[in-house]
């Protein structure tokens, strides 16, 4: 067995070594190399003034001005003039005042590149932010301005600080909010380029002196690193009673209800709201923007208020005696019964959802006699059957079956080749709704095909692919739209035309009406965003609003209630209140919406016109 070599340690020059200790000296940063840069100054000043005076060119004595000269020579810069001195004294003397310009030139060159380093820094958005009661925004996508102008309006023109973090140059951020916003004098908006991820760069942020923050909708994956990273933050700063609000589109990635909870993580699933707004809005044509503005900080919003005059009151006296606002619910025990039964008693300590156009607008009316209504002696609701064509799937299309109103009798599903387990899970939810379904795998981008469906169709639905790239996948549903929007248009057809689409700028380009009604994700996210951001107590609200279960928003044709003709308000809600439903407002022939009318008001409805309601299926 050979001897184990020893490794031959290698000798370092004194070229090398200055070389390691003079990089080294010069990555500390500027502070260190002006130091540095003092220090060898100084130094070599010394130098000069120990030479002059050891080859004695200065005069007898004169030690002490020899070395302030020769330091004063460098700071200045000054070159001594011939009559000073000496040959020597003159020559020593302008070697400290050329290492004077050299340090100057080096001193100047470090500090001017110090200052733009910090001014770059501050372009970027890097500074902390110190701010209180602020709103942070994790996340900024550009086109996407819904959930800004809603925290704008939200305000009310009251000082409103909002600081928006994203990993982008601070600088265009303020550009594209700039260009496509008008910011009220009082709104403050403070960008910052941070990645939302890391809870060390959440951190400039000042998050733990806000009021609430709001992780933009984004794709689910940063979304939910997003939350982690900000609620591991604010466990760290002892401030974990600040809201996160989040909207995950998957279900499969909602946050479990304790860590939700022990977060105050609030989180709803985008995917399968949309898929039911889009099922209601198909056959609904003005839903959807129904949808938008119960949810828009413009015009009436939900609020939950303190009443005082309602003990013993049952909740239907209350329906018919409040006035400038709608009761839809009453908050009891930290727990809402939405649209409870007519005899549901009051109590002082209730707090009632209202919908209204202010917070403090509702205020109750004296009692007036009203002709007794008995539910059995109204006539019901016969709407007639009708079929509904869905071109696209996605993982939400047994969400849509399911939400489908009652009167459509067949689906068409168009363009896709179902696994056979994907169709029996279909064919069940389709049993149990009494639905036929009729599949179609003929190309949805031929235009044979599209004439063909469009010489039948009454409704059209277009689902967004979710599982491509959101950009690639409003396009084809742009592309498809357009086709069918020309179809309609040279063949005089009328059927209407219900879109799902990911991006808001997207949908601006396909402008609006003609038949046509848009959902867009990113859109409808912000807008719930918004809500949940500025009224925390509403959360139990849209759950309800927007789950599968409970109350949910309607439009009920007045002609099919046989409700035509002139009411006032107080009967109307009378009416429909007896028959399960809470109106909120009317909707004419021309999707002209009005909400929370006066209880006096009368209003004229013919049989084209629709009721908003809220209530039960």
């Amino acid at each position: 067995m050979g001897k184990k070599k020893t490794p031959i340690e290698r000798i370092y020059n004194l070229k090398e070594r200055f070389s390691y200790w003079f990089d080294s000296k010069m990555t500390k940063g500027s502070l260190d190399l002006i130091k540095f840069l003092i220090i060898i100054s100084i130094v070599f000043a010394l130098i000069i003034a120990g030479l002059i005076i050891l080859f004695k060119y200065n005069e007898a004595g004169q030690n002490a001005p020899v070395y302030w000269n020769s330091v004063a020579g460098l700071l200045n810069s000054s070159i001594p003039t011939f009559d000073e001195g000496s040959l020597g004294y003159i020559i020593l003397m302008s070697l400290s005042g050329i290492a004077g310009i050299l340090f100057t030139s080096v001193l100047i060159g470090i500090i001017t590149s110090t200052i733009e380093e910090k001014i770059d820094s501050l372009k970027r958005g890097n500074s902390l932010v110190i701010e209180k009661g602020h709103t942070v925004i994790l996340g900024f996508y550009p086109g996407e301005y819904t959930l800004l102008e809603q925290l704008i309006l939200a305000s009310s023109g009251k000082p409103e600080c909002v600081v928006i973090a994203e990993d982008m140059d601070r600088l265009d951020m303020e550009d594209n909010i700039r260009e496509n916003l008008d910011i009220p004098k009082k709104f403050k908006i403070v960008c910052r380029s941070v990645d939302i991820t890391d809870p060390a760069s959440i951190e400039k942020c000042s998050v733990d002196t806000c009021k609430t923050i709001i992780v933009s909708p984004t794709d689910d994956l940063r979304t939910i690193k997003a939350v982690l990273a900000v609620t591991t933050l604010l466990e760290q700063k002892g401030a974990s009673e600040i809201n996160v609000n989040a909207i995950i589109s998957r279900e499969e990635y909602r946050f479990p209800p304790s860590i939700a909870e022990a977060n105050n993580i609030t989180n709803l699933q985008t995917n399968a709201v949309l898929a039911k707004m889009i099922a209601h809005s198909c056959t609904q044509t003005g839903l959807s923007e129904t949808f938008r503005e119960i949810f828009n900080f413009k015009g009436c919003e939900f609020y939950l208020i303190e009443l005082k005059g309602i003990e013993g009151l049952s909740f239907e006296d209350l329906l018919l005696r409040m006035d400038n606002a709608t009761p839809a619910g009453v908050f009891r025990d930290e727990k809402l019964v939405m649209n409870p039964p007519a005899d549901y008693l009051l109590k002082e300590t209730d707090r009632i959802l209202v919908f209204s156009e202010e917070i403090d607008s509702a205020k109750l009316t004296e009692e007036v006699p009203l002709t007794q209504i008995s539910p059995s002696s109204l006539p019901m609701e016969a709407e007639e059957s009708t079929e509904t064509i869905i071109i696209g799937s996605n993982e939400t299309l047994p969400v849509f079956l399911q939400e489908l109103p009652e009167n459509v009798s067949c689906a068409y599903l168009v363009g896709q080749d179902f696994a056979p387990e994907e169709r029996d899970m279909l064919e069940e939810i389709a049993k149990k709704r009494n639905l036929k379904l009729v599949y179609k795998e003929d190309d949805p981008k031929a235009r044979e095909t599209l004439m063909g469906l469009a010489k039948t169709a009454e409704h059209i639905v277009i689902l967004n692919d979710h599982s491509l790239d959101p950009e690639e996948a409003d396009m084809e549903v742009i592309f498809l739209l357009m086709h069918l929007r020309d179809i309609r248009q040279r063949n005089g057809f009328s059927y209407n035309i219900t879109v799902e689409m990911q991006r808001e700028h997207n949908q601006k380009l396909m402008g609006i009406g003609g038949h046509t009604d848009f959902l867009v994700a990113s859109s409808m996210s912000s807008l719930i965003l918004a809500q949940l951001a500025e009224s925390p107590d509403l959360v139990s609200v849209f759950h309800e609003l927007l789950s599968n279960e409970g109350n949910e928003l309607y439009l009920k044709n007045a002609g099919l209630l046989q409700l035509e003709g002139s009411y006032s308000v107080r009967e109307l809600r009378q009416q429909l209140f007896k028959r399960g439903y809470i109106l909120i407002g009317d909707m004419d022939a021309d999707k002209y919406s009005t909400f929370s009318r006066k209880l006096d008001d009368t209003v004229n409805l013919s049989k084209e016109d629709c009721l908003i309601v809220i209530g039960e299926k």
